[in-house]
Formats: C-alpha cells, sequence, structure tokens
C-alpha cells in the first residue's frame, strides 16, 4: 500500500512534467476557434471537449500545464536562492545586521501571502514575468526564516569553528560549512512551496491578474467555464481536477520526503 500511495502521485507529477515538455516539441494550437464546437462536451472528436470559442480544453489543459511548471520552478527556485542567502547571511553576521533582517521578515510575514501577492501584480501589472516576480516576493520570506534558525544553531559547530580558526574567508564557510547542513530542511520546505505556488498561480490567473489571453493558464481556463457551469461543466472540472491531482500529489510526495530525511520541526 505505501509503494501505491508514492508512485501514483510521482507517476502524475511525471505526467505533469511529461506533458509540459511534449508541448514544447509539438505545436499544439491554442488559438484556432471552431464555431461548430462551441462547449462541445467530451467525446470522439476530443478527449474533454470544447470550450465557450470552440478551443479544444485537452490542447489548452496541456499548454496550461507547461505555463504552470514554468512559473512554479521558477518561483521556488529564485525564492530558495534568495531566502537561503538572506537567512544564512543574516544568522552569521549576526547584530543590527540580523535583527534589521527579522525585522522585515516579520513585516512580510506579518501581511496574508496570497493578498499581497494579489497586491503586488496588480501594481505591476498582468503578465508572466511580473507574476513570478510578485509571487517571488512573497516566497523568499519562508526560506529566509527556516534558512535563519537552522543556521544559527550550525555556526558555533566545531568544524565552522575550526574553519574560522583556519581563516576561511566568511562566504566560503558558508556556503561548504553551513549551507549543505541545512540543506535537507530547505528542500523539503521548497517541495511543499511547490503546492502553494502552483495554487497562488492559478489564483492570480483566475483574477485576470496572472498569465494573460490567448495563452492558457490553469485558472483563467477556470475563470472562463465559471459562467458555463450549468451547460458546460467540463470547462471548469478538467482544470480543476488537473490542480487537485497535482497539488495533493505534491503534497503527499512531500511528506515521504520529510520523513525519509526525518525533519521534524523545521524550525
Amino acid at each position: 500500500m505505501n509503494r501505491i500511495t508514492a508512485c501514483v502521485p510521482a507517476m502524475i507529477l511525471a505526467s505533469w512534467l511529461a506533458v509540459s515538455l511534449l508541448t514544447l516539441v509539438f505545436h499544439i494550437d491554442v488559438k484556432s476557434l471552431a464555431l461548430d464546437h462551441i462547449l462541445a462536451a467530451p467525446g470522439q472528436g476530443a478527449l474533454l471537449g470544447y470550450d465557450d470559442l470552440g478551443r479544444s480544453i485537452a490542447g489548452r489543459l496541456m499548454v496550461g500545464a507547461r505555463t504552470s511548471l514554468v512559473i512554479t520552478i521558477a518561483v521556488v527556485g529564485f525564492s530558495f536562492l534568495i531566502g537561503t542567502a538572506v537567512g544564512v547571511t543574516s544568522a552569521w553576521l549576526g547584530g543590527a545586521w540580523d535583527r534589521t533582517a527579522v525585522m522585515i521578515i516579520d513585516i512580510f510575514i506579518a501581511f496574508p501571502g496570497l493578498l499581497l501577492a494579489i497586491a503586488l501584480a496588480g501594481l505591476l501589472g498582468p503578465g508572466l514575468s511580473n507574476a513570478v516576480l510578485a509571487l517571488t516576493v512573497v516566497g523568499w520570506v519562508g526560506f529566509a526564516r527556516l534558512a535563519r534558525a537552522q543556521a544559527l544553531s550550525v555556526k558555533h559547530r566545531d568544524h565552522v569553528l575550526a574553519a574560522r580558526a583556519f581563516g576561511v574567508p566568511a562566504y566560503r564557510i558558508m556556503l561548504r560549512h553551513i549551507v549543505p547542513v541545512i540543506l535537507a530542511p530547505l528542500v523539503v520546505q521548497a517541495t511543499f512551496d511547490l503546492a502553494g505556488v502552483v495554487i497562488a498561480e492559478s489564483t492570480l490567473s483566475f483574477l485576470g491578474i496572472g498569465v494573460q489571453p490567448p495563452q492558457p493558464s490553469w485558472g483563467s481556463m477556470i475563470r472562463d467555464g465559471m459562467h458555463y457551469m450549468l451547460v458546460a461543466p467540463h470547462m471548469v472540472l478538467a482544470p480543476g481536477v488537473a490542480i487537485f491531482l497535482v497539488v495533493l500529489s505534491i503534497n503527499v510526495l512531500g511528506d515521504r520526503l520529510r520523513d525519509r530525511m526525518d525533519v521534524r520541526g523545521a524550525e
């Protein structure tokens, strides 16, 4: 049973990645309109049916998977790098630098993350790059807080003190003797953040301040189908189920990864 619970989420995420790569290799037309297929239900002509403009929902779902994957990896990657750098540097320097960093982190944490991302995306304007920027501004804080807490518990260990005694530069100590030691909880944090970013990106697109048409996004597909729930529920069900399966799979694998790495109590 444990193998099944691990294999199914892994297969879902592998399918997410495979579909995203396939859209780069094979051109999928998501802009052409078929007026005679408007709101057509799933059938032999189209596996998932057509939307209100006669566009294939299956094709748009595949391209939307690529959009979601690109934004998720970009946001989590940038947040991981920025947050880890800020947290480790703050713990290493201490004093006024550390107090200032903690104050900035607390200010960001005081705001609900998704609401802050919506406000930033609204100020920056819609678009893929602005969505990545807005979500990164929100996402780095969790990594910074975790990295700082872990670095504070490591900076006084014997191997770090020995490196300082030998005159090793501070940046090399942080990169070679602190970051590798605290990497496990940061990786687990990144895993769970993947799920959060998928939901956040879909929310921004649903509100119209994320990825813009004609570029498909799972969130915008749900928004477009919301007006046709009674006559064409497949417009909402397809992207909704995709988001549900991806987020659930990430969380399940994240739990198993945390158990394998024996990471308890991030701070």
